[in-house]
């Protein structure tokens, strides 16, 4: 039987592919624009969006398992909701549900509140799930990079508290192992939710002083207030998302992201591996500008 992928040309859901060819699944994707689908030629391509009921009801012809990834959009719950009552509808009984860390807790921002919904819907409906729910995206440091490397600041209001960055890398793998898990199981197995987060747990303070070593000379947090990072964002994405991004951003200084017990071994364990550590991101991305400027 075949798992389906949504998602599937973002930067998790591509890694989820990769993740899935390498481990022999028979692999569907379901995307918007099939010339961004670089994926290799087994893996089965149909175009659409979750809100194309056609194209969704063909994708999961066949499926026995779904990767449930839903990108941050004014219309993300009703894409979720959609496609969790096409998969019933299909027969399909196993999901991997991308959600996020405290989806529960930090319902005042939208795309927590739109996750926690979600994960109520998949209990309800009564399918065999895993409910992943990562932390803040170390991947969401290319978007300020270059604020880091040509200003010598870092920009993202994240607090005192901390967060507890995770790869997407290390998300897509874990994702992968949890399908086939699911896929290959003789029968429906019990729910489960997992923390995705990171071995680190760092304050903005933290993130600045690693950029400072990585780089060799100073860099400063930017500060806590997230009033200059929503106006920022708002040059470049709608405005009410820029706000969303400011909502969670509040969330982060006040909460912060942190693992409960037991997190990061469990992880560690299932992988068969370290997880992925802030410091080598950073040096990467450090690299990478050096060989640009030559």
């Amino acid at each position: 039987m075949t798992i389906l992928v949504t998602g599937a040309t973002g930067r998790v859901g591509g890694h989820v592919v990769q993740q899935l060819v390498q481990r022999g699944a028979d692999v569907r994707v379901l995307v918007r624009d099939p010339a961004k689908a670089d994926f290799p030629a087994s893996v089965d391509v149909v175009q659409g969006d979750l809100l194309d009921i056609d194209a969704v009801r063909a994708a999961f012809s066949g499926v026995r398992t779904l990767f449930l990834l839903n990108a941050v959009a004014a219309d993300e719950f009703t894409q979720a909701l959609i496609a969790l009552n096409i998969a019933r509808e299909s027969g399909v009984e196993r999901v991997v549900y991308l959600s996020v860390i405290h989806a529960d807790r930090f319902v005042n921002v939208p795309h927590f509140a739109v996750k926690s919904g979600a994960e109520r819907m998949i209990q309800q409906m009564g399918f065999s799930a895993t409910i992943l729910r990562p932390t803040y995206f170390m991947d969401n440091e290319l978007t300020i990079k270059d604020v880091v490397l040509n200003h010598g600041v870092y920009p993202m209001p994240i607090g005192g508290k901390g967060l507890a960055m995770v790869d997407a890398r290390d998300i897509a793998e874990v994702a992968a192992i949890e399908l086939i898990r699911r896929d290959q199981a003789p029968g429906k197995l019990p729910t489960e939710t997992l923390n995705l987060v990171g071995p680190d747990t760092l304050t903005g303070s933290d993130v600045a002083a690693i950029w400072s070593e990585v780089l060799g000379r100073p860099v400063a947090y930017g500060g806590d207030d997230p009033s200059g990072f929503e106006r920022n964002l708002a040059n470049f994405m709608p405005k009410w998302m820029a706000y969303e991004m400011r909502l969670m951003a509040e969330r982060f200084v006040g909460d912060g992201m942190i693992p409960e017990a037991g997190d990061v071994e469990r992880l560690t364990g299932l992988l068969g591996r370290p997880l992925r550590i802030y410091r080598d991101f950073a040096t990467q991305i450090a690299a990478t500008a050096a060989e640009g400027a030559l």
